[in-house]
């Protein structure tokens, strides 16, 4: 090689055949190179380029069949005007024509789309309408699936609670004096004295539980055992926040008519409470109870509940309706947004004509009143006959507890097992489609060959000279950008 002759010479390549232009260097001299550039790998620095028996530079590729497989120049089903399969320029190493440079290629994901049959598979095969039409059913029931799902889980968000009936009994057991000499309460031989006395007992349960009953037979012991393990019985005291007994003042003092529990962080659930004092004559007392609302609830005050249309609601709950009865009446300033403008209503509430939405927490919070507690007057008999001394009273109350649908709703969403088998049957089903047009495209093919070969190979031919023009175009313009970097 002379001094100053460039290292590497690129040579003109004729596009199809005999009179077509020259590409590449358009007859004048090439650029110069630097005797750095890209190299195929494995060829060392100073070593020319070789492709086939001129001093090009060699093609980083083979051509190949249309169908991918089988030496170059054989001609297989489904060539037909698609030519050789390229990727873009850049995605292929110099000299290695099935080595991608950036890694192996992402899957394409599947779409909906890729399961419909083509129109000339259903004109052949009318029974595969029924196929079309199970795809038209799935993407109902898909739609479907998936508005349940988000409606679900907007629905855990919140709280889910159904109203149950508590019913309270409420029984008293009297307790005569017992003279010296004779057996008392504490067991054989106890000779003291003893005052007369009276026991009171508060218990409850949610009516549709059933009470204690005594051991399972054999053949429901396994079905007893499970429905005790879905189902969690609730303490009695649970249900409550406070619970308090007055007594007749004026039988015992000021200093021991009342009785009282308040729950704590600490508070142990009992099945019941028990009061127990000395006396012979009838009680009246008076049981307060105060329902542990979850979450919080409030009375609301009598002009906003009328406003409103509410008696008791969470703050949330205030708030929403509050923000739609100003949006029902077009209470919100139309220049400034986060002021209020208060009708003749509101600014008796408030006092105020004009506020913030920013306000609207402090200024409701007046307004938001501790719940009434229920109020049960009671008679304490221990005079009369003994049938008339024990007997129960009962009392039926509403409350709000968890649904328990919930750990069902949570089970639903969080299984994956099912959405593994519909994508597994997804793919087969995509394979399957995919099959279907590869041999719809064959029997195109070959039909076509068998109608008139003579020009299906001369149009076959045509197509892969200008697939091959573009092939050689891309190569060359790699090549030179390569070459010019």
């Amino acid at each position: 090689m002379q001094q100053g002759q460039p290292r590497y010479a690129m040579h003109p390549v004729r596009m199809g055949g005999p009179g077509s232009p020259m590409v590449g260097v358009g007859g004048g001299p090439p650029p110069p190179q630097s005797p750095y550039m890209n190299r195929p790998p494995g060829m060392p620095p100073g070593s020319p380029m070789v492709a086939g028996g001129g001093g090009g530079m060699k093609r980083p590729m083979v051509m190949q069949s249309p169908g991918g497989g089988g030496p170059p120049g054989v001609m297989k089903p489904g060539g037909m005007g698609g030519g050789p399969q390229m990727g873009p320029p850049n995605t292929m190493a110099p000299g290695a024509p099935n080595v991608p440079m950036h890694g192996p290629i992402p899957k394409k994901k599947k779409k909906v789309s890729d399961k419909v049959l083509p129109q000339k598979v259903r004109d052949l095969v009318p029974e595969s309408q029924a196929y079309m039409d199970l795809l038209t059913f799935e993407r109902k029931l898909d739609f479907t699936i998936m508005r349940r799902r988000l409606e679900i889980t907007e629905a855990l968000k919140k709280p889910i609670k159904v109203k149950r009936k508590l019913r309270i009994f409420i029984s008293n057991t009297f307790f005569p004096s017992k003279a010296e000499g004779m057996e008392g309460g504490g067991g054989p031989g106890d000779t003291e004295p003893t005052v007369p006395s009276w026991e009171l007992r508060v218990e409850g349960r949610l009516l549709d539980e059933k009470p204690a009953e005594a051991a399972p037979s054999t053949n429901s012991s396994s079905s007893s055992s499970s429905s005790s393990k879905s189902t969690i019985k609730r303490k009695f005291s649970s249900f409550f926040k406070s619970l308090v007994i007055e007594l007749d003042k004026d039988l015992y003092g000021p200093d021991n008519h009342l009785v009282e529990w308040h729950r704590t962080v600490q508070t142990a659930e009992t099945d019941g409470f028990q009061v127990k004092r000395p006396g012979n004559k009838n009680v009246r007392c008076t049981i307060l109870l105060l329902l542990d609302y979850q979450p919080q609830q409030y009375k609301l005050d009598p002009r906003l509940g009328r406003l409103l249309g509410m008696t008791m609601a969470t703050r949330s709950g205030v708030i929403s309706a509050f923000w739609t009865y100003v949006k029902t009446n077009r209470l919100q300033d139309t220049h400034e947004r986060e002021f209020i403008n208060c009708d003749k209503f509101l600014e008796q509430i408030f006092g105020v004509s004009r506020m913030k939405f920013g306000e609207l927490t402090s200024r409701l919070t007046p307004f938001l009143l501790t719940p009434d507690p229920i109020v049960i007057n009671h008679l304490i008999s221990v005079e009369g006959p003994p049938e008339n001394i024990k007997k129960t009273t009962c009392y039926d109350i509403d409350v709000e507890i968890e649904d328990g649908i919930r750990p069902a709703l949570n089970g639903f969403l969080v299984n994956s097992s099912v959405q593994h088998e519909i994508q597994s049957l997804d793919m087969k089903l995509h394979e399957t489609v995919d099959t279907i047009n590869q041999l719809k495209t064959n029997r195109e093919f070959f039909l076509g060959f068998s109608s008139d070969p003579q020009q299906f190979i001369h149009k076959w031919l045509v197509s892969q000279v200008r697939d091959l023009k573009v092939s050689v175009l891309c190569l060359f313009t790699f090549f030179y950008f390569d070459f010019l970097t």
